[in-house]
């Protein structure tokens, strides 16, 4: 689903990403995890297409800035970029037309159902909170049915349903054979699913573990967290 090969971003004299290479298969929830500073939301732009790098990245086979590739991509930032004059049923229609789908609308209500903004359609992006600019830009991004979701820190600002209607769309798209690649700080929003992680720091990717090979060694999320970054620094 997702390939990352050999990919450095450098912002003048600054390597924000050096030299970064991992796959994320269809089914599999990875993590992105490090502290502030480490990379994480540069490699997740990169891999949307949002900036230029060195390498490549491939989406479903397909270069990650083709045509098809961003067809096969969900994208929710940490900040959602939506537009002050469109209501939130624009925005959905919005995407609909640039992916060019086709009977979307009962999609669209069921998840704006599901993040309780049916009865807000009429709203205005500029009128919207925080919290429900988060959502509507979670429906925005999983409207064309992607196949590779990218989250940037996608619990921030949720109420506790959003968060539990989230982690239950991103079972579902597990089960469904998607990929997904979580930015997080939050380890505990993401402890029941995740199958894979990559602990970043200074840019580069220092550790991966997968779910199985940690239960099977008794070895915990946090802890490796901790003690991987701990010893980086």
């Amino acid at each position: 689903m997702l390939s990352v090969n050999n990919v450095t971003k450098k912002y003048g004299k600054l390597v924000a990403n050096d030299n970064i290479s991992f796959e994320v298969t269809g089914g599999e929830v990875s993590l992105l995890l490090g502290p502030n500073g480490a990379g994480k939301s540069t490699l997740i732009k990169c891999i949307s297409g949002l900036l230029k790098f060195t390498g490549s990245i491939e989406i479903c086979g397909n270069e990650n800035k083709s045509i098809q590739a961003k067809r096969d991509l969900g994208y929710i930032p940490e900040v959602p970029a939506l537009y002050d004059m469109l209501t939130i049923w624009e925005h959905m229609e919005f995407i609909a037309r640039a992916y060019s789908l086709r009977n979307w609308k009962d999609r669209a209500e069921k998840l704006l159902e599901r993040f309780e903004l049916d009865d807000k359609k009429k709203k205005l992006g500029k009128e919207l909170s925080k919290g429900m600019q988060q959502k509507l830009s979670i429906c925005c991004g999983f409207l064309p049915e992607p196949k590779l979701i990218l989250f940037d820190e996608p619990m921030v600002g949720l109420d506790p349903h959003a968060i539990k209607e989230l982690k239950t769309m991103i079972i579902e798209q597990q089960q469904a054979g998607n990929a997904i690649l979580i930015s997080t700080h939050m380890l505990d929003s993401v402890n029941e699913f995740w199958n894979s992680t990559n602990i970043m720091m200074d840019g580069k990717i220092v550790a991966r573990r997968y779910r199985n090979e940690m239960e099977e060694a008794e070895e915990d999320l946090e802890t490796l967290f901790f003690r991987i970054t701990k010893r980086e620094n």
